[in-house]
């Protein structure tokens, strides 16, 4: 950098005369370097000046879609989120509870109605309550399977699942019931024991589905 050329050092006394005579650019010393350090300093301007600042770093992406899937046949979302996302031909389905959409109760405290409602297909809306048990344990995975029709997916596009129990002593009942709507092959998934659910529920399910190629 230039402003080096300006430090200080000692000079002999010399004839000033002679000095301006035979070496111009060289008066007490300090002329070459100011000349050296000016060269210097336009040198690197040019270099600088021929690359842009920062060019490596420059990125062209366009922002990524997300579309909002809602639907009035599902229970509605509990807090600041959607039922579900589609985002680059893929859903991804919030936590479902077993919860009858029409009046937000639990179908039942019984670990096994819950998870039929959950994610059954069907719901009767005129059934006496001990008929309405019945078809639950019948038509499994209710809510989540209102949510991927709405999305243009089912059952046999989901990818991934997650399974959050109270008691992961639920843990075989739950597949008894998951089973008959997910065959081989099976969605990956992971089960989890939590200390508490929304509501007090005693289970909840998310699931990730691959859109169906048009």
């Amino acid at each position: 950098m230039s402003w080096y050329a300006l430090k200080s050092f000692n000079v002999p006394a010399v004839d000033m005369r002679v000095l301006r005579t035979r070496y111009p650019l060289a008066a007490v010393g300090i002329g070459c370097a100011s000349v050296a350090g000016s060269s210097l300093w336009r040198s690197s301007s040019r270099k600088h000046t021929a690359a842009a600042p920062f060019a490596s770093l420059s990125t062209s992406a366009s922002p990524s879609l997300k579309e909002v899937v809602a639907t009035d046949k599902a229970p509605a979302a509990l807090g600041p989120y959607s039922q579900a996302i589609k985002a680059n031909d893929l859903v991804f389905v919030s936590g479902v509870l077993g919860l009858i959409p029409e009046t937000g109760k639990f179908v039942s405290d019984n670990v096994a109605e819950q998870t039929e409602q959950c994610v059954c297909s069907k719901f009767p809306l005129k059934a006496s309550a001990k008929r309405l048990n019945r078809v639950e344990l019948a038509e499994v995975l209710k809510n989540m399977g209102e949510i991927l029709k709405a999305s243009g997916a089912d059952y046999s596009s989901v990818v991934k699942t997650t399974i959050m129990l109270a008691d992961l002593k639920d843990f075989k009942k739950v597949n008894e019931i998951y089973a008959k709507y997910f065959p081989a092959p099976a969605p990956a998934r992971s089960t989890y024991q939590v200390a508490a659910l929304p509501l007090d529920a005693r289970i909840e399910i998310e699931c990730i589905a691959a859109l169906p190629k048009a």
